[in-house]
């Protein structure tokens, strides 16, 4: 049976609770057609991130991969468009790290692009009356730094380049980053910020995975911004 695997980040910076975590677990072992959900949490951790979202890969051979984090203070879903290699730490990690102007991959390509059907899942989820758009930066935290080794792990798996499991010649597994913003109860200690309901977000997902699992093809559409 054809897996998705789901992911989201254990809490951070003080607070009780992640919402892509809540958000995540909510889908764990929902089917869609012929293919399963799982999910994974991941350590908010520079490495060990990356380190968990290979070992959840290499355990569930998934044909979709869809990693979600925390954007507090965004109003909608965010569809990421691209990974790029750097971690720029503004707060330390879970582990106190707080790497700066580092790569996440020495010698690895700047930058990679989501392989999700990103413009159709902003439409379809914009169709079902859910804030979605298409986001040009995941940051330089921990989001963006699993973004981009989720990515790379694909790529050389997929390749069956060096450290990758080996599986060259194999369909490539499709994966992407949504960023999403607080829950209610977080936003109510900064007064001002947005917030999404866990309902509409855990709807949001859905409807995301489902668009994803059946377009092979991106639509064409405007999604970008002028800064």
């Amino acid at each position: 049976m054809p897996t998705v695997l789901l992911t989201g980040f254990e809490p951070f910076e003080g607070e009780p609770i992640n919402p892509s975590w809540e958000a995540v677990r909510a889908l764990d072992g929902e089917r869609f057609g012929d293919a399963a959900i799982a999910v994974r949490q991941m350590p908010c951790v520079f490495g060990a991130a990356i380190d968990a979202m290979a070992q959840a890969i290499d355990a569930l051979d998934p044909v979709l991969v869809i990693a979600v984090g925390q954007a507090g203070g965004r109003s909608e879903m965010s569809v990421e468009r691209v990974a790029i290699n750097v971690d720029d730490a503004r707060i330390a990690d879970n582990a106190g790290a707080r790497p700066i102007d580092e790569p996440i991959v020495a010698g690895g390509p700047a930058a990679y692009f989501a392989t999700l059907p990103i413009k159709a899942m902003v439409r379809d989820l914009r169709a079902a009356g859910i804030p979605a758009a298409v986001s040009q930066t995941a940051g330089t935290f921990v989001c963006n730094h699993i973004f981009y080794g989720l990515m790379h792990l694909l790529a050389t798996r997929a390749s069956g380049a060096s450290g990758a499991p080996g599986m060259s010649g194999a369909p490539r597994a499709r994966g992407g980053f949504i960023h999403i913003p607080y829950l209610p109860e977080q936003a109510a200690q900064y007064p001002g910020q947005p917030s999404m309901a866990l309902p509409l977000l855990v709807a949001g997902l859905r409807r995301m995975v489902q668009t994803a699992l059946a377009t092979e093809v991106d639509v064409r559409e405007q999604g970008g911004q002028t800064h």
